[in-house]
């Protein structure tokens, strides 16, 4: 290896570092003086992450989700696709899959007891679908809409009454 190539070497050994440290102070500056900057330290929980558009947290505890179903003071609504709510769902819950949203509301609509709170789930913690469909029942009007994040799976786990068929299908 000749002189000339090891200083080449040496020079690419410095600039390599210098040059992501720059393009790092340059992308922070940036983000610092945006008015919509993205914080590079934040809550990054699932009660934060699901938060509604007016920032109020539409995520409900299991222990009161469980309490109002005793109750018989919510409506249960599953987001997932019907074939996942024929396999298992919440005992007496109504079935609105998130992707039939615009066809199907209109039908079951009708069955939400205005007096009730709603509780929309699916299944998962990475899965939105029951964030969307409590927005979506939010944006439409109804008040008292909550979330239970990876609903089925913790309902399950704490041994609360499930089902399977469509009996609670309208």
């Amino acid at each position: 290896m000749s002189t000339r190539d090891r200083s080449n070497w040496r020079q690419a050994l410095w600039q390599i570092p210098a040059i992501i440290l720059m393009a790092g102070l340059v992308g922070i500056s940036v983000n610092s003086f945006r008015p919509d900057s993205i914080p590079v330290v934040g809550d990054w929980s699932v009660k934060t992450r699901m938060a509604a558009a007016t920032q109020d947290t539409i995520v409900i505890p299991l222990s009161e989700a469980a309490k109002l179903f005793s109750a018989q003071l919510a409506v249960f609504i599953d987001a997932r696709d019907k074939q996942d709510y024929e396999s298992c769902h919440i005992r007496g819950a109504l079935s609105l899959p998130w992707y039939d949203v615009s066809k199907r509301f209109p039908e079951i609509a009708g069955d939400i007891p205005s007096d009730k709170a709603i509780i929309t789930y699916c299944d998962g913690e990475g899965c939105h679908l029951s964030h969307d469909l409590a927005v979506f029942l939010r944006d439409k009007g109804f008040k008292n809409v909550w979330e239970l994040v990876n609903g089925l799976t913790v309902w399950e786990d704490a041994n609360l009454p499930v089902e399977e068929g469509n009996a609670g299908s309208s």
